[in-house]
């Protein structure tokens, strides 16, 4: 008997032996990065197991599970609203929050009205186990602590495999970071780096593929970084590419000294793995980069992504930039806008510097004013916009490979191609799950617009840009 079929075999006598419990309905909501996510899979199976129904949040639920992001002080800000939120129309609500925001923020939640249980990140995926059983739900007086302040450094497996809810599933590999990049708070919410053990991962990644998921993205903080039992993350993609079943393997966003010529190759040599990349550069101002603690120079950046263009023709290309951190001059601002302008970024993701206390940035001076950090913001966001329309632009007349999601959106069903160019079609048909081939035509910020051949397209909507 297999790995798998052992799993599957233990779940059913799981369920088997499980004792009666009444239906209670949960809400479970995440907020923050595609890791968070994958973890709220995990957990939602979790609660199912637990007795309990999952509903959409925001529909009156008996228990709350809200899994949060601490990356920004809006994401810490918006948990707070959402707990409010929800014990607004779900008065009784058990509250349980778990997350980054659960590991470094404890002194905040505890003084935040109606929360039951907080669960810090050493916890976090055996949170089910600590609720109370269903039919004896109810709210406490004051919260129930889960936390330590430190975390487990070692390599890891999960308790279960959970559902994901989107048809590119996402993949946990590895957690952690030991970069102390001076911005970031996650290597204090997360901890050290650690892997998941290998035979794990292709266990998952295995029954992804039986359930029909077609995609699957590799997940972590620091993924470059992924090594165990002698298995670094390219030797990693060379076992999943012999996972049956799966189409695509895209990874999510990895750190530049992380990024080789083995990689490179790798992802340019096999029709299985995405020629895309998310790459952080944060800055495009050497002195910035110093001080932010990066590892990288703007050369070296520069020199990786000539080096990913020149192997990989169609890559898919994306970035992190960051606004305002302490000491951006404008002429170190403007630095980063000429390197943004030049490179071939097909999208990227501006942030305002956000002070995260236990920083070491948070004790830096110099501080940028907020209006300033404003302007540039939105100097940035223009230019990713119109890099966005051109990589959309430069694709009208090819056929591409699309793999639909669920749902239609503005009256267009919509998917993804390989180079993680957003496609919209439209078309009457359900097309979630499937991949098609589909010519562009038109395209927008958001899409590239085109048809299934020799499909029966829909009346095409009115499309807003």
């Amino acid at each position: 008997m297999d790995v798998l079929a052992k799993r599957l075999l233990e779940r059913e006598r799981h369920l088997y032996n499980a004792p009666l419990m009444v239906s209670r309905r949960a809400s479970l909501h995440t907020l923050g990065c595609r890791l968070n996510h994958a973890e709220s899979a995990v957990l939602g199976e979790g609660l199912r197991r637990k007795g309990f129904e999952l509903v959409e949040f925001g529909r009156p639920t008996d228990l709350l599970v809200l899994n949060t992001c601490a990356v920004t002080e809006d994401a810490e800000r918006t948990s707070r609203y959402l707990i409010r939120k929800t014990l607004k129309h779900s008065p009784h609500a058990f509250i349980a929050v778990t997350g980054c925001y659960a590991q470094i923020g404890l002194e905040r939640l505890t003084r935040e009205a109606g929360i039951d249980l907080v669960v810090g990140n050493q916890f976090k995926l055996d949170l089910p186990s600590y609720l109370p059983p269903a039919d004896e739900l109810e709210k406490r007086r004051s919260p129930e602590i889960l936390h330590t302040k430190t975390l487990s450094r070692q390599d890891f497996d999960l308790p279960y495999f959970g559902e994901p809810d989107s048809t590119r599933a996402p993949l946990k590999i590895q957690d952690g970071c030991n970069a102390m990049c001076s911005f970031c708070i996650i290597p204090f919410s997360r901890g050290h780096e650690r892997s998941r053990r290998l035979e794990d991962i292709l266990e998952e990644a295995t029954g992804l593929a039986e359930r029909g998921y077609r995609e699957i993205v590799l997940t972590g903080v620091n993924i470059g970084r992924y090594v165990h039992e002698g298995h670094d993350l390219c030797s990693l993609l060379r076992r999943l590419e012999q996972v049956n079943g799966i189409d695509r393997i895209r990874i999510s966003s990895i750190e530049p000294t992380t990024v080789g010529d083995e990689l490179l190759d790798l992802l340019a040599g096999s029709s299985k793995f995405c020629p895309s990349l998310h790459i952080p550069l944060q800055s495009g101002d050497d002195g910035i980069l110093k001080a932010m603690n990066r590892r990288h120079t703007v050369k070296a950046y520069v020199d990786l992504i000539q080096r990913a263009v020149a192997k990989i023709p169609q890559l898919g290309l994306g970035t992190d930039l960051m606004v305002g951190f302490p000491g951006e001059t404008e002429t170190a601002f403007r630095n980063t806008v000429s390197v943004a302008t030049d490179l071939p970024f097909s999208y990227f993701h501006v942030f305002p510097y956000s002070p995260r206390p236990g920083t070491a940035a948070v004790r830096m001076k110099r501080t940028v004013p907020s209006s300033a950090i404003g302007k540039r913001v939105e100097i940035l966001r223009e230019i990713g916009q119109a890099k966005q329309l051109a990589f959309h632009h430069r694709q009208i007349g090819t056929t591409v490979s699309v793999l639909f999601e669920t749902g239609a959106q503005e009256g267009l069903r919509h998917g993804t191609t390989p180079n993680f160019t957003r496609v919209a079609v439209a078309a009457a048909d359900d097309l979630h799950n499937q991949i098609k081939p589909v010519t562009i035509t038109a395209a927008t910020e958001r899409w590239a617009i085109g048809y299934i051949p020799h499909h029966q397209p829909a009346a095409m909507p009115v499309i807003s840009c």
